[in-house]
């Protein structure tokens, strides 16, 4: 159920990060690369407030824990959807021709799964509670 969640919220964010896409590149003239970074962290902006609200509502954090989240999710999601943001779409549109839409669309798509996995594992996991840790480790 989370992992449909999850891709729920990541086809809002396509929608957020092809608009403003759009709106960077045709519109307001910016090159290829900065549209792109641009769109994409407006994406991950909005992808991870929902994550945060339902995606993983059953991990609930303090106003500290959500900044770390925050920048453990830059650092994953981010980097991943930059990096492969970039790479894949330049690669798309500039090798094969494809609308630069299209390969935006096709190079968020390879990314998902990857950020998937960083979400549940790196970004959201489950916090285990100070004194149980403690229990457990004198226990081994």
């Amino acid at each position: 159920m989370r992992a449909l969640r999850f891709y729920a919220v990541g086809a809002i964010g396509i929608v957020v990060q092809l608009a403003a896409f759009s709106l960077l590149h045709a519109r307001a003239g910016l090159g290829l690369t900065l549209a792109t970074v641009l769109a994409v962290e407006l994406a991950v902006l909005n992808n991870f407030a929902w994550h945060e609200r339902w995606t993983w509502a059953d991990r609930p954090a303090a106003w500290r824990e959500r900044l770390d989240r925050l920048l453990r999710f830059h650092l994953t999601n981010g980097a991943i959807s930059i990096a492969g943001n970039l790479l894949l779409t330049k690669a798309l549109h500039d090798g094969l021709g494809l609308h630069y839409l299209a390969a935006n669309a096709v190079s968020i798509a390879v990314c998902s799964i990857a950020n998937y996995l960083a979400s549940e594992h790196l970004v959201f996991r489950r916090r285990v509670p100070r004194g149980v840790r403690q229990i457990a480790q004198r226990t081994y």
